[in-house]
């Protein structure tokens, strides 16, 4: 896919970098997708929780099959679409018995071409879903599990995928994107393939126009806040929060640079063999 720049007639324009979209114009699937109403960032209490968000344009929601658990039953690519809630494009699929679900789209798969999803060793070509046991070593994937039948959780978005190391007892080696190297079930579900669309991460918005259109409203540093609203708040000038020299927090005193937020009691951290920073993890 294409990046589109614009002659500079416009001072927006002069910095816009834009995708050339190569997927189906038709409509989605209309019972492959939902309504749903948007919350801007507030809970059930009318409170906010997720700041910085509100608005937006209208979208519906695409159901994608991250389960693939629809097995030996061959299944053709009817088209390539474009899915406003993810940054990868999603692929339609239309089963041999009638049924339709949408997958996520790996780079290289096209209307027309074949996938298929099994418990046992096929074909190891872009879009086809195997246990990760039956995968060789060094394979690139998207769309893995962490349970078995949870459904996909790791590699998802646009132009991302790991990288199957080995396969240990009744656990296999990933390495994920970030860096970090870990464990999971054997018997996990897997796409091959890298995740389409990878160009997206090239795209220059150009205005801040463009944020509002997907629902992100404007950002306020908390350094330029007054101490009332922010702890960073403060100063006769420009300074690091306070007038002072300490640590840049949230509005709720935690720290935002460095300091690592997971919980040391959390129970998959057994699993997780090289961290993302490259610190070996202990294992009991």
């Amino acid at each position: 896919m294409a990046i589109v720049k614009f002659r500079p007639i416009t001072p927006t324009l002069r910095f816009t970098e834009l995708q050339k979209r190569d997927v189906s114009k038709k409509r989605p699937e209309k019972a492959l997708t939902t309504s749903y109403s948007k919350s801007a960032g507030r809970n059930c209490y009318g409170r906010v929780t997720a700041r910085r968000r509100g608005g937006g344009h209208k979208r519906l929601l695409r159901i994608v099959d991250f389960r693939r658990n629809k097995y030996d039953i061959p299944a053709k690519i009817q088209a390539i679409e474009y899915d406003p809630g993810r940054s990868a494009h999603i692929a339609l699929l239309a089963y041999a018995d009638g049924e339709k679900r949408y997958i996520i789209a790996p780079e290289g798969l096209k209307a027309g071409d074949k996938v298929l999803s099994s418990l046992k060793a096929i074909d190891f070509v872009p879009g086809n879903a195997m246990p990760l046991e039956h995968i060789p070593p060094s394979t690139r994937l998207h769309a893995v599990e962490m349970l078995p039948g949870k459904g996909a959780q790791l590699a998802r978005s646009a132009g991302n995928s790991l990288e199957l190391i080995n396969i240990e007892g009744d656990h296999a080696q990933l390495k994920l994107p970030s860096g970090e190297i870990r464990l999971v079930s054997k018997k996990c579900m897997a796409t091959i393939g890298v995740v389409s669309n990878g160009e997206h991460s090239k795209v220059v918005i150009g205005k801040a126009g463009r944020n509002r259109w997907k629902g992100k409203r404007p950002r306020v540093r908390g350094v330029v806040m007054n101490p009332v609203d922010h702890p960073n708040g403060g100063g006769e000038a420009k300074s690091k929060g306070g007038g002072g020299r300490q640590m840049l927090v949230s509005p709720w005193g935690q720290l935002a640079k460095g300091y690592p937020t997971r919980r040391k009691s959390k129970e998959s951290n057994s699993l997780i063999l090289v961290r993302r920073n490259g610190r070996k993890m202990k294992r009991k």
